[in-house]
């Protein structure tokens, strides 16, 4: 992040958490980009959700991709059950993969197929509606090939990735798993802002750092750290003592969410949620996206 960005970005920071300051109507988050990463089970596909139904209540136009294998998003969106399971996953859509790339999946080792196929009519084909007028894109597992090796699915899932940027008048945002270099620079290209969750523990802390490491080598501007399942601003403390003692990160905005317990009783769909008074949980939800709207905007002026 440019030294101007990362200075009106203090200005927000407040010790634990960003507190909510006067928006505009629209903060531009038009073509807003995040991507949620994080150690499985912190509660990566809850946010992810949350954050794009927020966003569509605020009449902003949402496209929510899954990119994560376990294929949860969907289900915490809200959509039912009978729908996602007939979904297919773009990496398994043999027919799609053939027609963009020339090689059917699993016939594509040693030969010759399309690196960048064109793919600009992947969300008109495959996109499907959810709750609050959501749009979903299911894009699968990547396929994790030999030394020196590429295979069509993975060329086609990167120039899904890639054409994100193309798409104007919306807001993306794209639930992964914890490691996302296969998707290499086409990321970084469009999705300027990485989410990366994590718990108090140990290990969700550990991968949280790789994974805001890697989001700044592939060139992602702004990098937020949002700790989930939180007992109280004690515990967000000591989250962020661990990281320190393991060599820190300069992240963008740190945030931490507490334990919200209605969540284990309503999974996988986050409906419930809309249902009741807010909570602190749902009000830190809101404090988080007003963090990223207005720093949205202060990267795009840093790149242009």
């Amino acid at each position: 992040m440019c030294d101007t960005c990362a200075e009106h970005a203090h200005e927000h920071t407040h010790g634990e958490e960003h507190h909510r300051h006067g928006l505009p109507q629209h903060a531009h988050g038009d073509d807003f980009r995040v991507v949620v990463t994080g150690k499985g089970g912190v509660g990566k596909t809850t946010l992810t959700a949350m954050l794009a139904r927020r966003m569509s209540r605020r009449g902003y136009r949402v496209l929510a991709l899954d990119a994560d294998p376990q294929m949860n998003l969907p289900y915490a969106l809200g959509i039912e059950h009978g729908d996602v399971r007939r979904l297919v996953p773009l990496s398994e859509n043999t027919d799609y993969v053939e027609e963009k790339t020339g090689v059917r999946p699993g016939e594509g080792w040693g030969l010759f197929f399309r690196l960048n196929p064109d793919v600009d009519d992947v969300v008109d084909r495959f996109g499907v509606r959810g709750p609050d007028g959501v749009r979903l894109l299911v894009m699968g597992n990547t396929v994790q090939p030999a030394a020196g090796c590429l295979c069509p699915e993975n060329a086609l899932l990167a120039s899904v990735a890639n054409a994100m940027s193309l798409r104007h008048d919306e807001a993306i945002l794209m639930d992964t798993q914890a490691g996302f270099e296969h998707f290499g620079r086409a990321l970084a290209k469009g999705f300027r802002h990485a989410v990366v969750v994590t718990d108090p523990t140990f290990n969700g802390l550990q991968v949280a750092l790789r994974a805001a490491r890697l989001a700044r080598e592939l060139g992602i501007e702004a990098i937020h750290l949002v700790v989930n399942r939180a007992r109280n601003a004690l515990d967000f403390d000591r989250s962020l003592g661990r990281l320190e003692a393991e060599g820190g990160f300069p992240f963008t905005s740190r945030h931490w969410l507490p334990m919200d317990p209605l969540l284990p009783r309503i999974e996988p769909s986050i409906s419930p949620l809309f249902e009741r008074p807010p909570t602190p949980f749902d009000q830190r939800v809101e404090g988080l996206l007003d963090t990223l709207l207005p720093i949205e905007e202060l990267v795009r002026e840093c790149v242009s």
